[in-house]
C-alpha cells in the first residue's frame, strides 16, 4: 500500500510542469537553483560595476558643472538626454564597439545612472555651508584638501540618497540586459514570459525586488558608518 502511494505520488505533475504551471513552486527553485544563483551573480555583478563606472563618471562632470557655472546646463542636459535614449536604441549603438558582452551592458546603464548622480553630487556640494568652507580656507586648506576632507563628507547623506536612488533604478534596468544576453534574472524574466513559465518569471521578478531592498539597506547602513554625526543631530 505504501509503494502505492509513492508511486502515485511519484506521478503527480511537479508544480512548472506545463500541466500545472504554478506561479509559485518550491521544486522549481530547488531543481533549477544553480541557474538561478548564477543569474543573481550575473545581475549583482553588473549592477555594482554599472553604478561603480557611472560614479566615476558623474565625479568629474559634477565638479566641473560646479566649477564653471556656464557648463551646469550643458552637463545637466547631457546627463538627462542620454536617459530619454530607449534601451532598445542604446545597447544596439553599443555593439559594434563592445560586442555582445557584458561590458555593454555596465556602460549603458552607467550612462543612465548619470541623470540621477550628477545632480545629487552637484546639489550635495551646493548644500555645504559657505562658512564652513571659509573657515576651512583660513585654516589653509587648498582645493583638493578642501574638497576631499571638508566638502565631500559634508555632502555624502545628500549624496548617497541620490545612490539609493541610481542603484536601485539600476538593478530594474540591468533586466534590460537581457537583450544582449547579458541582463541577469532579466534573461529569466524574458525566457519565463516567451514561454508563459510562471514560476520561472515570479521567481525572477521576487528576487529583484529583493535585490533592490538589500543594496538600499545597504547603502543607508554605509551612509551611517560615514557620517557617525548625523547620528547624533536625530538623537
Amino acid at each position: 500500500m505504501t509503494l502505492l502511494v509513492r508511486a502515485s505520488a511519484a506521478e503527480e505533475p511537479s508544480c512548472y510542469s506545463r500541466a500545472v504551471n504554478e506561479w509559485v513552486c518550491a521544486d522549481y527553485v530547488r531543481d533549477r537553483q544553480s541557474e538561478i544563483l548564477d543569474a543573481t551573480v550575473q545581475h549583482v555583478a553588473i549592477t555594482l560595476a554599472s553604478v561603480a563606472l557611472g560614479i566615476l563618471i558623474a565625479f568629474p562632470m559634477a565638479l566641473a558643472a560646479r566649477r564653471f557655472p556656464r557648463l551646469e546646463a550643458s552637463v545637466l542636459g547631457v546627463s538627462t538626454g542620454i536617459y530619454t535614449v530607449p534601451s532598445l536604441a542604446l545597447f544596439p549603438l553599443l555593439v559594434p564597439f563592445t560586442g555582445l558582452t557584458p561590458t555593454t551592458v555596465v556602460i549603458g546603464l552607467a550612462l543612465y545612472a548619470l541623470t540621477i548622480l550628477v545632480r545629487a553630487m552637484l546639489e550635495g556640494l551646493r548644500a555645504v555651508p559657505d562658512d564652513i568652507v571659509e573657515s576651512a580656507r583660513g585654516l589653509g586648506y587648498g582645493a583638493t584638501r578642501l574638497l576631499f576632507r571638508v566638502e565631500l563628507p559634508l555632502a555624502i547623506p545628500v549624496i548617497m540618497a541620490g545612490l539609493r536612488v541610481a542603484t536601485v533604478s539600476t538593478v530594474a534596468l540591468t533586466t534590460v540586459g537581457s537583450l544582449v544576453a547579458y541582463g541577469g534574472l532579466g534573461n529569466l524574466i524574458r525566457d519565463g514570459v516567451s514561454t508563459n513559465f510562471r514560476a520561472e518569471l515570479f521567481t525572477a521578478a521576487v528576487l529583484c525586488v529583493a535585490l533592490a531592498v538589500l543594496l538600499d539597506v545597504l547603502i543607508v547602513l554605509a551612509q551611517r558608518v560615514l557620517t557617525p554625526w548625523t547620528r547624533g543631530v536625530r538623537a
